[in-house]
């Protein structure tokens, strides 16, 4: 059986780094077996669903490098989501309510107060037409439930195990509100059945569902496919994410410089026994990912290991691959200055600061004038490869400083910093005449 697996975002907002994480598991667990993803916009919401957000998650992933194989909207396959529904209904298993919210939550405050589990009473399904005609008289439209068989439902999940759901300890689920809308369940097991979906990969806050949506899948007379429930994501602090996605858009991160292979090495990564490194390519981290890897505690999301990943994918990155980049950013000074920069790299735009470095002007920082006026006489006239080699010997006959006594203060004369790239790359291209201005205290 060949793999395809489905990513279903709503078009209602950016796509953040736990969705993303979901749509990459997704995409690494299909790819690793020669399998298909599939993206599926869920944009039954009319009111809320954007062509702008829609949009966005296209971009987002195509960056990320998530390319999908096959690409569905669900607000275009509402003729299925009805013929599915009037099945349901025919059988019996999808039933008009015509509680109101306030009469639910009346209802289940009694039941708590009872010791009872505040789950739906079924009481719709003592309707009589006459009484059904009277809501409707009164101008209530019913919402429609999903009766459960009321069994324990299990399955083994590829991320946890064995799992089991007794769908007694639950209240019969919504599949379309008052005003008709489909939620997410329905036309999601109608899809998974069209489609051919063999795995489903989600996050373990949807364990519970799961029961009911495979009774779903049984009453529709499709294939279950294998479940795999992922444990989420927590801050470095081990408190919950959720809250502070909005801050974690991809949108944002690419805006802050973050490299596609740093952020899905991280989260393809975190939560699992593999090294936290970069991986060579995104074909690489699927090629390498399995269940058996995940652990069961939350993942622990660390901005900290992003920003160590971010600068190990460039410290890695050749000039071939850097110099288009470097071109936007008016930043390409031939491969001998790249390999001599990207080391000290965090963000490939701190790339534009390593030029200013090279071309000017830089103020230099002069502590010392005598030392700046030493250093300046031995400056020899050829400048090359050995120029700051045989420079700094020079000055340290010449002065008697060693070290950092030596280093540093040269560095600060030339550059303005007191940290960067190996001075023996970067003096050269500098020249000469710059030097001998910087030197001098002058801005050049």
């Amino acid at each position: 059986m060949s793999v395809k697996v489905r990513f279903a975002p709503s078009p209602t907002g950016r796509l953040h780094v736990g969705n993303v994480r979901t749509a990459l598991v997704n995409w690494m667990f299909a790819k690793g077996q020669g399998g298909s993803f599939v993206l599926r916009i869920d944009d039954t919401d009319l009111a809320r669903s954007t062509p702008e957000f829609e949009q966005g998650i296209e971009d987002d992933l195509t960056w990320l490098g998530l390319v999908w194989d096959e690409r569905y909207n669900q607000s275009r396959r509402f003729d299925r989501y009805e013929e599915a529904a009037a099945r349901l209904k025919a059988s019996g298993r999808l039933y008009p309510c015509y509680d109101t919210s306030e009469e639910l939550d009346r209802r289940r405050k009694v039941q708590l107060s009872r010791g009872l589990p505040p789950i739906y009473d079924r009481a719709a399904l003592e309707l009589t037409g006459a009484e059904k005609a009277a809501y409707e008289a009164e101008g209530r439209r019913p919402h429609w439930r999903f009766k459960l068989d009321g069994r324990r439902v299990a399955w083994e999940d590829l991320a946890r195990g064995h799992a089991e759901v007794d769908t007694t300890s639950m209240s019969d689920p919504v599949l379309i509100r008052e005003d008709g809308l489909f939620l997410y369940t329905l036309p999601s097991v109608v899809d998974d059945i069209d489609m051919a979906i063999t795995h489903v990969i989600r996050g373990e806050d949807h364990v519970t569902n799961t029961g009911a949506q495979i009774e779903i899948f049984e009453a529709l007379g499709g294939p279950t496919p294998a479940f795999a429930h992922m444990p989420l994501l927590v801050g470095a602090d081990g408190q919950a994410l959720s809250k502070r996605l909005g801050s974690l858009s991809i949108a944002e991160m690419r805006e802050q410089g973050y490299e596609p292979i740093a952020i899905t090495s991280h989260l393809g990564r975190i939560g699992t026994s593999d090294p936290l490194e970069v991986g060579a390519s995104i074909g690489a981290l699927g090629a390498g990912f399995a269940f058996s890897k995940m652990g069961r505690s939350p993942a622990r999301y660390d901005t900290a290991d992003l920003d160590r990943l971010n600068a190990q994918s460039l410290h890695g990155m050749d000039y071939v691959t850097a110099r288009p980049r470097l071109t936007e950013l008016d930043a390409d000074l031939g491969e001998g200055f790249w390999n001599g920069v990207r080391g000290n790299l965090q963000k490939f735009s701190d790339v534009v600061e390593m030029t200013t470095i090279v071309r000017g002007p830089v103020t230099p920082v002069i502590e010392d004038a005598a030392f700046a006026a030493a250093a300046l006489a031995v400056l020899p006239e050829t400048i090359d490869e050995t120029l700051w080699p045989v420079w700094t010997a020079a000055v340290k006959e010449v002065t008697g400083a060693r070290g950092k006594a030596l280093f540093l203060p040269l560095r600060m004369m030339i550059t303005g910093q007191a940290h960067g790239p190996d001075m023996a790359t970067l003096a050269p291209m500098i020249g000469r005449e710059r030097i001998v201005k910087r030197l001098s205290g002058e801005t050049a």
